[in-house]
Formats: C-alpha cells, structure tokens, sequence
C-alpha cells in the first residue's frame, strides 16, 4: 500500500435544518489503500461521503485536498473532474442502452468532432470491463444484467473518469456470496492499480476480509482511525455505539406452542412450479433461506396478494382466507417488510408521520377524517420505541439514513397491529446496533403471539435468530433445519440443490 495521502478532509462539519450531521470531522485516505467508514445509523457517514462526491458542500471552514491540492465542489461534477467518484447503494443506468452507452453517457467520442463513434467507444468500454477483470459485454443491453453486474458496469462508470478514488456505499447489500466474491477481486484488482477506495458497510467480516484502514464514525463525529490488523470486531463495535453491546442474538426460544398461526398448501406463484407448503407455530421465529433468486420473496408476495397465485390455500388460525390482495392481506392481519423500502416500502418524499400510518388509517381517524394528533401520538410512539433518529415526526423519510428508514417501514406494520409479521432483508444496510434492536424486537413479538417469518441472505442472522429455517432452492421448498442442525454447512447443502441431500 502506498504510504502517499491522496485525499484529506479537514475540520468538515455540516448542518441541515434541525440537525447537526457532521461536527469538524477529518479524514485521510491513502492511495492504493481500501479505507472502510463505519458507524451506526445516522452517525454522518452518507453525509461525509456526499461532501467528498460534491453532491453537499461543507460548511465554513472545512476544506478538502486532493494529491495536495485544495479542491472547492459545488456540485458532483466537480468532484468527478478531480478524479473522485461515487458508486451508490441505488444503481443509476439507463436500462433501454448498451453497457458502453451508460459508461459513456454524455462523454461519447466522436467522429469529426460531431457523429458518436460507437465502435470506438465500445472498444474502450471493453479494455475498462477487462481491466477491471468482469465478465460483461459492452455490447451488452443494461436491462439484461444481473444485480451484481449493474454495480460493475457502475465502477466502469467511474474508471472511465480517470478515477483516483473510489467510494462504495453498501457495494455488496443486495449481491449473492458469488457475486461478492467477484466485487472483492475488482477491488482488490483496483487497489493493485493504486486507485484508493472508501468503503462503506455494515458487514462486518467484509471489513476484516477486504480492508486496510477503518474510520469509526459516531453521533457526527470521527472517534477513531485504526488500522484493520490492530483491532477485533468487537472493538469496532465499541466504538461505533460508545459501549458493550454483547449477543448480537437474542436467546432462542423455549415457548415455542405446537399451534399453527398461519398454514399455505398447495401454493404455486407461476403455473410451472413446484406447489409449496408450510406451517408457522406460535412463539417462533421462522426462517427462510436460499441464494439469491431462489424464490423466497416471491413465496411471500404470492401469499400477501402481492403476486398472482395459480393454486393453494391459506390458514390463519385455523380459518382459511384468501389474501387476493395485498389490502384483504393487510385487512386479515399480514405485515409485509418489503427488501426494497425505497421503491416499494416506503414514500420517500412524505413524512414519518404519514409513512407510519399508511397501512391502516383506521388507527388515526376520527369517523371519515384523519385527525393530525392521532397520527402524531402514533408516529411519535414509534419514533421512541425503536429508537428512530429523527428531528420530528415531520421529518421527510427521503432525509433520513437508510437504517432509520428500515425502522420506519417496521413501523408502518406494526402499527396495523400484525397477526403474522414478514421481514423481508430485515437488516439490510442496517448497523450492529440497531439490528441487535431489531431481532430482539422480533423475538419480543413471537413470544407475544405474533408469527414472524424472517428472509435472510445473511446466514449469520438466519442461523442466531431463527427456530426453524426453510431452505428453497429454484422456487421450491427442498429443506428444513432446526435446533442443533441450522448450521451453515446444513443450510449450503440444501440451498446449492445439493443431489444427496434434496431427494
């Protein structure tokens, strides 16, 4: 690793309307170093990446140098010009052009000065992808790729800026294990090649796998700079909350009633596939498990009526219903923790206020009329209870970070008071401290008789939270796992459609 400083933020502090986010924070990156920014929730990591992407200006007195230099961003041009780019959580392409026309969206060569040189271009985009060591066309159309080679062709974007640093926010929260495995050859790749790299994450094995240097951020500030081979896990996660955290699992449970909460037989969410059934028991905490694609989501939409079914049959309680649509679902008492809160679970530009009691206005009317106290009162509970870090319930949820985003989602459902719970990802892009918050509401309420069903790609998490584990595999049910025998080992055989064990 290259010793020289490529990038020192000094004295950066930031204010928005009611809030500070940032408190004369100061950040050096070396080139050639993979520098890991970590922090709960709200503790002004997006803020200070925003700042060095130019997409916020710092307030006064804050200054940032680059190979040296003093640079002033008004905007992420800007900072783009000086070499600076930013790969979002939220992939930016244009899905109706070619992976070449998004690398060089706007910055095409020309021909004479005038005509787009495609072949040229696409050449160019191709030497970018192959240094880069991905498997992708640049021929190839953006609205056919994978996830995970969106991000790619998201840091060719960048490359082909002359970049010198590179910032990944949450690169690998909705990646398989590999498809990571691939995004930490290129970056690892890229580091050879002395670019730097500001990684932002949550996960925190990544961190110890892939980084050289880590900055702990807290409550606006920067608290600590210490190189990864110098500290454990568990100091890092010191220093992110300010205190022992302890188990990040709650105990499991001893309660757990041979009662059926909820029942599906016979179910098919396309008219090819396999039918699938299962029971969820009163005071468990069900998981389901599987690669990415597999199917477990669509299995909840179909029986949230957020998917057409082709067949089966639903019990709640020993009643059938029907669930047709996500509304009769949410009427019967099902709550649905979308993956996706920015598209599908939450409206951004309203309020937490609004986004709380979206699900079931019954709760904050009086007759026909929604009565503002009410929807406060209720907004205002939540906010409490889970720990929501927000100015006011008036707050637009687009301007909170994306945990805090997570919490109000969960809000939004448990406000319909849930018979059955499902959490989709429920930790997805969330800190250490507030999934430990998390789980241990979600044990709080099975043990209060609320069915929970929890999808998870994190093996960790399915394995510390839930009772029994569910396995599917190309959109079917191939295993079941408790006790002593959720285990990674156990739950990989049956998730990779391993022949001896899915007979």
């Amino acid at each position: 690793m290259n010793e020289q400083i490529l990038l020192r933020a000094e004295h950066i502090s930031k204010t928005f309307p009611g809030t500070r986010a940032l408190k004369d924070v100061s950040l050096s990156i070396r080139k050639g170093e993979v520098h890991a920014l970590m922090g709960e929730n709200g503790a002004g990591k997006s803020t200070l990446s925003n700042i060095i992407g130019g997409i916020f200006r710092p307030d006064d007195g804050g200054r940032i140098f680059l190979d040296g230099k003093e640079c002033v961003f008004h905007n992420a041009m800007d900072s783009q010009r000086e070499g600076i780019a930013f790969v979002h959580q939220e992939t930016a392409l244009i899905p109706a052009l070619n992976v070449a026309d998004n690398i060089f969206a706007g910055r095409a060569p020309r021909k004479a000065g005038i005509f787009v040189d495609s072949g040229r271009m696409k050449q160019e985009a191709q030497k970018i992808i192959d240094n880069m060591g991905a498997q992708i066309s640049a021929g190839a159309m953006v609205r056919d790729l994978t996830i995970a080679n969106l991000q790619m062709v998201e840091i060719a974007k960048a490359l082909s800026l002359n970049c010198k640093l590179l910032i990944l926010d949450e690169p690998t929260s909705s990646l398989s294990l590999a498809d990571t495995r691939k995004l930490f050859d290129i970056v690892r790749r890229l580091r050879e090649q002395g670019i730097a790299i500001l990684y932002i994450s949550h996960r925190m094995s990544e961190i110890f796998e892939l980084c050289d240097t880590l900055t702990v951020m807290r409550d606006g500030q920067a608290v600590a700079t210490r190189k990864v081979s110098d500290v454990t896990p568990d100091d890092v996660v010191k220093m992110m909350v300010g205190r022992e955290i302890g188990s990040q699992y709650p105990e499991k449970s001893t309660k757990i009633l041979d009662e059926v909460i909820f029942r599906c037989e016979g179910l098919a969410f396309a008219p090819d596939f396999r039918e699938i059934g299962f029971s969820l028991r009163r005071g468990e905490i069900l998981g389901f498990s599987g690669l990415v694609g597999a199917g477990r989501s669509e299995i909840m939409e179909a029986i949230t009526g957020l998917r057409r079914r082709y067949g089966g049959r639903l019990w709640l309680e020993g009643g059938e219903i029907h669930n047709r649509t996500l509304g009769e679902a949410t009427r019967n008492g099902f709550g649905f923790v979308n993956e996706d809160r920015k598209t599908a679970g939450l409206c951004l530009d309203m309020s937490i206020k609004t986004n709380v009691s979206a699900a079931d206005l019954s709760n904050v009317a009086n007759g026909p009329v929604i009565s503002s106290r009410k929807e406060r009162a209720q907004a205002k509970s939540y906010v409490r209870g889970l720990n929501i870090k927000a100015w006011g319930v008036e707050q637009p949820c687009a301007t909170l970070s994306g945990g805090n985003q997570q919490k109000v989602m969960l809000a939004k459902w448990l406000a319909i008071r849930p018979r059955v719970l499902i959490m989709d990802e429920p930790t997805k892009g969330i800190d250490v401290g507030a999934k430990k918050e998390i789980h241990e509401l979600l044990r709080q309420l099975a043990e209060k008789g609320v069915g929970v069903i929890v999808i998870s790609s994190d093996l960790p998490e399915i394995i510390g939270l839930c009772d029994r584990v569910i396995v599917v595999y190309e959109h079917k049910i191939v295993g079941e796992v408790s006790g002593g025998d959720i285990n990674e080992q156990e739950i990989m055989q049956y998730a990779s459609g391993n022949a001896a064990v899915c007979r």
